[in-house]
């Protein structure tokens, strides 16, 4: 008999980690339009506005590896929850952009550390058998949330008629509830054990995936510039005024969808199938993208980058936790989250600067250049390497 996948605290950390991510989701596609009407802010000053977060997060992200290895992982993930929902007050008391800004950026330091520490707990949960796995179904929380945040969102603007801070108070709300969901989650007790012995920078990032964050780096970069200008670009260039909530619908869809098809590769450990697939997808969805300036390629192609993104992104983890000790699942994890924040701060501060001094279409092509880099990257350097490097 197969090993029981969805027990109890795998679907309380699932839907903990869904709910973190759609109080997320719900504001993020929007923000560039609110700092743009609140605050008149140019798409270079949204771009460093915004680009904070993800900066942020990509600094304490190594650090929160090395304590969700040596440290309770449910206080951690409780601790870190905490903050996390305390600072979405911010964006509603915030009057300046100076203000925003601040807040904002301070709001990645416990992002960036919940979703180590959720991740960790997720993999801590699920029986050996069926790992592999259970991480690509873990992955469709953050789908979920991704689908549902930016069409409930647009929605939800337009019944409060464009009242932004309604939002921000739901997002809290749903941030609250997520808080709760994880406290419930009942893990055996574990003792603060920080090491005794030196510590290598290796316990803070995943010194023998490097090849792996580079390629990631540049899969996030492309999803930075299109994910955060697509509803200023839709609107501004190809006149769809609401149509940005059936973008992410689409994108997440193609996430959900390959998220299912490609369990089967991952449980049957063909990792480095499922990421060879998915670069490519993705890359080709950018193309899309970058080359078909109209309404059927801005939704075929969010298909198409979901469909990608889905087999990429939980293979890519697989291979980071495949190369890893099992006393540094934390520091895989947060390896290949900063990895991604990485990518995504430079695609959001990069994207901002070429569309306002170039315009938008020299930003999405440069995307789909960085992409395609990754992509030749991963079939020169990182497919053998991992092959040959993997522990289980």
């Amino acid at each position: 008999m197969a090993d029981r996948l969805w027990n109890g605290n795998y679907i309380r950390i699932w839907t903990g980690n869904f709910l973190l991510n759609f109080s997320f989701t719900l504001i993020v596609p929007l923000l560039p339009l609110y700092l743009s009407e609140a605050f008149g802010a140019s798409n270079d000053v949204i771009g460093m506005a915004l680009a904070g977060y993800t900066l942020m997060a990509l600094v304490v992200r190594p650090f929160s590896g090395y304590v969700v290895d040596n440290y309770p992982r449910k206080i951690v993930l409780i601790v870190c929850n905490f903050f996390f929902f305390l600072l979405f007050f911010g964006y509603i008391v915030a009057g300046s952009l100076t203000m925003f800004t601040i807040f904002r950026t301070l709001h990645g330091a416990p992002f960036g550390s919940v979703t180590v520490a959720a991740s960790t707990v997720a993999i801590d949960v699920l029986p050996s058998s069926r790992r592999s796995e259970g991480i690509g179904y873990y992955g469709l929380s953050n789908n979920l949330a991704t689908a549902l945040g930016p069409v409930l969102a647009i929605y939800m603007l337009q019944a409060f008629k464009g009242d932004f801070h309604a939002l921000f108070w739901i997002s809290t709300a749903f941030s609250f509830a997520g808080l709760l969901i994880d406290a419930s989650i009942k893990l055996p007790p574990r003792d603060f054990m920080p090491e005794k012995k030196v510590i290598s920078l290796d316990r803070f990032f995943l010194l023998k995936g490097w090849r792996e964050a580079l390629a990631m780096i540049c899969y996030s970069f492309s999803y930075g510039v299109v994910s955060t200008y697509v509803a200023i670009y839709g609107k501004e260039e190809l006149g769809i005024t609401s149509g940005t909530g059936i973008f992410f619908t689409l994108f997440a869809v193609g996430l959900i969808v390959s998220r299912l098809t490609g369990a089967k590769a991952l449980r049957e450990n063909r990792v480095s199938h499922n990421a060879a697939t998915g670069c490519l997808a993705s890359m080709c969805g950018y193309l899309v993208f970058a080359a078909v300036g109209n309404p059927v390629g801005y939704y075929l192609s969010a298909f198409i980058i979901g469909l990608g993104n889905g087999h990429m992104y939980p293979a890519f983890q697989n291979m980071f936790i495949n190369l890893a000790e099992n006393s540094q699942r934390g520091t895989a994890n947060s390896s290949i989250l900063t990895s991604w924040d990485a990518g995504l701060g430079l695609g959001v501060l990069f994207g901002g600067m070429l569309s306002e001094h170039f315009g938008y279409h020299v930003a999405f092509w440069a995307a789909l250049a960085v992409n395609a880099s990754g992509v030749l990257w991963y079939f020169l350097h990182v497919r053998r390497h991992f092959e040959e490097n993997k522990l289980r």
